[in-house]
């Protein structure tokens, strides 16, 4: 029996795990569904059709997406026409054991399967369970990829390549993202160009590695060069790229940072230990000492450039020496902000093999250490910006009905008293206090 709410009905409710590459997936998925008479909403109890868009990077994630499902199981019980849909890394890791594990969820998907979710929730809306996990590591996803949706807002993500091929021992994303694979650059760009017309003025290139972009593919432009052409595109105020791996940050991009006022004061530079014992471990295919040449030359060329990046505590093989030496790699970089997780084993990567002898707890002290340190330094750096002049792009209204909300270049928050409409305006704001993740400020009149 076909749902009978109405066309304009029907209710989306989409729960976003992980990073930047799955926010993105869920604004596609939206765009996908939208055509389908699905509008997104913000209350699960009151959607007909709920999707988690899932990460499987780390364990934790595994486990809270299955947490989150129970909660949705009585949201079925109390509505049995709610269609529960997951998509994402778990969903392409666990394929037929999620529907066993959770038998109430009606569609599984895969990370490359995005085109397939029209017939998919159709078929859900009859009453039937699909589950597509197809792993196409190959040029024909480039076929595949779901074009981009409208967009309300004046900031925007835009996918320029999938996977990865550095197979870091401890990373999953190969296994569940497949091999690297660029876009098409014309495509992008038109992307891009559409989205300006939108009223987007700040793009976010994403890419679990944006500095192989183009190298596999005769005639593509390198990232560098790829960064130029979208900087030259009408309307766009500013660039932003997520994630760099620091062994393929090459000189020409740092350039761009001298070179291009669009591209923005901010630099997500992973680095996930201080240590070279555990960096040799982890394949990361650098030493401590390269890696600190590199961020040096990214402040040489942007003074201001806040740079941002993960840490991995408790590594198979860390000792207390190695963990010192990451504590010593953050003070010696000065991380505006820092993600820092404790290691889980994944499936099918070289580290689930090695031998980890450390406790839970001795993980879980070092890593509120880390976090006890970065939290200073957080405030120390944003309390340096206090008295200054900041340009902020202005994204809307903060809770606050009075305050408006937006971003530095160097991509700090900044909230401010304003009155009119700013949004997709920058506007120099003076800061007047600083908090560890939020800058206060007033706007300059002068």
């Amino acid at each position: 029996m076909l749902n009978e709410t109405t066309k304009q009905d029907k209710n989306l409710f989409l729960e976003t795990f992980g990073c930047q590459m799955n926010v993105n997936d869920s604004e596609k998925i939206a765009g996908i569904l939208k055509g389908l008479g699905y509008r997104t909403i913000e209350n699960p109890e009151e959607a007909d059709l709920v999707i988690l868009n899932t990460c499987s990077v780390r364990a934790r994630a595994e486990r809270k997406v299955y947490g989150h499902l129970g909660r949705y199981k009585a949201l079925k019980k109390r509505n049995g026409r709610l269609i529960i849909g997951v998509g994402g890394c778990v969903a392409q890791q666990e394929g037929e054991r999620l529907l066993q594990n959770a038998p109430f969820v009606d569609i599984v998907f895969g990370t490359h399967n995005l085109h397939l979710l029209p017939e998919m929730v159709r078929a859900a809306e009859s009453g039937e369970k699909r589950t597509e996990v197809s792993f196409i590591d190959n040029e024909q996803r480039l076929d595949l990829f779901p074009p981009a949706g409208e967009t309300a807002g004046v900031t925007a993500f835009v996918t320029i390549m999938q996977g990865c091929d550095n197979f870091c021992s401890y990373c999953i994303v190969p296994y569940v993202r497949g091999r690297e694979i660029s876009r098409r650059p014309e495509e992008i760009l038109e992307e891009i160009r559409r989205l300006s017309d939108q009223g987007v003025r700040e793009i976010t290139l994403l890419g679990q590695n944006v500095n192989s972009y183009g190298l596999k593919i005769a005639g593509y432009p390198n990232f560098p060069e790829l960064i130029q052409k979208i900087a030259d595109v009408s309307g766009i105020e500013r660039v932003r790229f997520t994630t760099s791996h620091p062994k393929d940050l090459s000189s020409e991009l740092v350039e761009c940072f001298a070179q291009l006022p669009k591209l923005c004061s901010h630099m997500h530079l992973p680095a996930q230990s201080g240590s070279d014992a555990v960096l040799a471990a982890m394949r990361r295919g650098y030493t401590r000492d390269e890696y600190l040449v590199k961020v040096d030359a990214l402040k040489k060329a942007r003074p201001d450039i806040q740079i941002t990046g993960d840490i991995i505590v408790g590594f198979p093989g860390e000792s207390e020496d190695d963990f010192e030496q990451t504590l010593s790699l953050m003070q010696e970089v000065g991380y505006a902000d820092l993600f820092s997780f404790i290691y889980s084993k994944r499936p099918e990567t070289k580290a689930a093999e090695f031998q980890d002898s450390m406790t839970y707890e001795e993980k879980h002290a070092r890593l509120a250490r880390l976090h006890a340190l970065q939290s200073d330094m957080a405030l120390e750096r944003n309390e340096s910006f206090v008295g200054t002049l900041q340009g902020v792009l202005v994204e809307g209204r903060s809770r606050r009905g009075d305050q408006w909300y937006g971003r530095t270049s160097g991509n700090r928050i900044v909230t401010f008293a304003g009155e009119g409409s700013l949004v997709g305006e920058i506007v120099d704001v003076r800061i007047i206090r600083a908090h560890q993740t939020l800058l206060l400020g007033e706007l300059n009149q002068g």
